[in-house]
């Protein structure tokens, strides 16, 4: 049976895991834990996300909660409805980057952020010891709305960040009238992410956006999966190639000559364009940058340019969350490709990313390949290992690989040096552990990564 449950939600196999009953458990245990009140519902747009928010309606109707259908919508879409309504919670049906056999459960609380740790804990203990019929709480006039307006309203939500309503930069970005070329996977953000596009003044061409939820693809937007978006756009000399993930909620960029320019850079240009013009920020933020572990230390270096600070955090959305929040930071995010810009919402939204690296590229009046080319060069590499090792058992030798390290622990384990850094930690979305190594020098990040291969298979 395939199921995985951690703070990035609920995943499972269709019916290897994930079954009817799976979902109305989890569905009631939700409901217990919002008490009352509205919940809020969307999916990614796979077809099984149909049959699964059946049931949720169900559950919640029965429960005597209100339902606002999103229908299929980016996970943050979900995210800002449920943080600018009166409701309760929400979920967003999704298995992310997963493959089509996959779905899940990301659960939202009333303030639009994924449950934390503590939260989750609560929740699990909920659905592991309270039987639903403990809760049968019946109100006979609830009310199932389909709100309509909610992709618009997400849209408008970033036309009005005050870089481009105190500025000259949407009718500069405007005036640029970019190529874009956009594989949405056909899911979720196939039509929204067309139309804000479209806003800018940009011309549009939707290679995989049909909304059917059909993967064309490996659904993960890494360089092996977006060889057909590189070619489209490398071909027909368009500006800029965008691909996101089924719930939208990672962004990654093709440079102009059809290069993919890797998930680490998205959130490298966020924090460029936020930076460069932080002055539109600075009443309510402080100059601080939150990412987590596992992503590129070429944020250091942008940070530094501005007099930034950077601060790190456990992966996960919700920990980059926590730890914004306590900072006050300015903007955030991770290096799969996801942005999280507080003004707008505290979430990873790929839409966000799309407008900031447009305000980049008409601030600095350059194309995207001209913008990767100014910054300095990392190496990094990724690799997948099924294995059922206990990382903490590895840290002596890890040790001895890098000598003069720093270990940190706070997310699996991380070896920091001068022009190098090590991260293992277990996943929180599929059942493998994570080895990421990165350095100045490729040649040594090579090495490094075939020995700690070589250590933990």
């Amino acid at each position: 049976m395939t199921l995985i449950r951690s703070i990035s939600g609920l995943r499972g196999v269709i019916n290897d895991g994930l079954s009817e009953q799976i979902v109305r458990d989890y569905a009631t245990a939700f409901a217990i834990y919002c008490k009352e009140g509205k919940i809020v519902i969307g999916r990614d747009g796979r077809p099984s996300g149909k049959w699964i928010e059946d049931v949720i309606v169900r559950v919640f109707v029965s429960l005597g909660f209100d339902v606002d259908l999103i229908g299929v919508a980016p996970t943050p879409t979900i995210q800002l409805c449920v943080e600018k309504s009166d409701a309760t919670g929400g979920i967003a049906i999704t298995a992310s980057h997963n493959p089509s056999e996959w779905n899940g459960l990301k659960f939202i609380n009333e303030s639009g952020i994924f449950l934390n740790k503590l939260e989750n804990n609560v929740l699990w203990n909920i659905l592991d010891n309270i039987r639903a019929s403990q809760f049968n709480r019946l109100k006979k006039d609830t009310n199932i709305n389909v709100d309509e307006n909610a992709k618009q309203n997400h849209i408008l939500s970033i036309l009005r960040l005050p870089i481009f309503t105190d500025t000259d930069n949407f009718e500069r970005i405007r005036q640029r009238k970019f190529n874009v070329v956009v594989d949405a996977v056909n899911a979720s953000g196939s039509e929204i992410i067309c139309d804000l596009l479209v806003n800018f003044g940009c011309k549009v061409i939707k290679l995989f956006c049909d909304g059917s939820g059909v993967f064309p693809h490996p659904p993960e937007p890494l360089p092996q999966n977006l060889t057909q978006l590189s070619k489209v756009v490398r071909d027909n000399s368009f500006d800029i190639g965008i691909a996101v993930d089924p719930d939208a909620d990672r962004l990654v960029l093709v440079d102009e000559k059809g290069n993919c320019i890797g998930e680490e850079k998205t959130i490298c240009l966020a924090i460029d364009s936020v930076l460069s013009s932080y002055k539109y920020f600075v009443n309510h933020y402080s100059k601080t940058v939150v990412i987590n572990h596992s992503t590129t230390a070429l944020i250091e270096d942008i940070a530094e340019k501005y007099g930034a600070k950077v601060v790190r955090s456990a992966v996960g959305e919700v920990n980059v969350v926590e730890k914004m929040k306590e900072e006050k930071s300015v903007i955030g995010g991770e290096g799969s490709g996801g942005v999280i810009l507080p003004t707008c919402h505290y979430g990873r939204d790929s839409l966000v990313g799309i407008a900031l690296v447009l305000h980049l590229l008409s601030q600095r009046d350059s194309s995207l390949s001209e913008l990767i080319e100014s910054y300095p060069v990392y190496y990094m590499l990724k690799e997948k290992v099924q294995t059922n090792i206990n990382i903490m058992e590895v840290r002596s030798r890890l040790q001895e690989l890098l000598p003069n390290s720093e270990i940190i622990v706070e997310d699996g384990l991380k070896a920091i040096e001068e022009d190098l850094w090590v991260h293992i930690r277990v996943s929180n979305t599929e059942p493998i552990v994570r080895i990421i190594v990165e350095g100045k020098r490729e040649e040594r990040a090579i090495k490094i990564m075939d020995k700690l291969y070589s250590i933990i298979i």
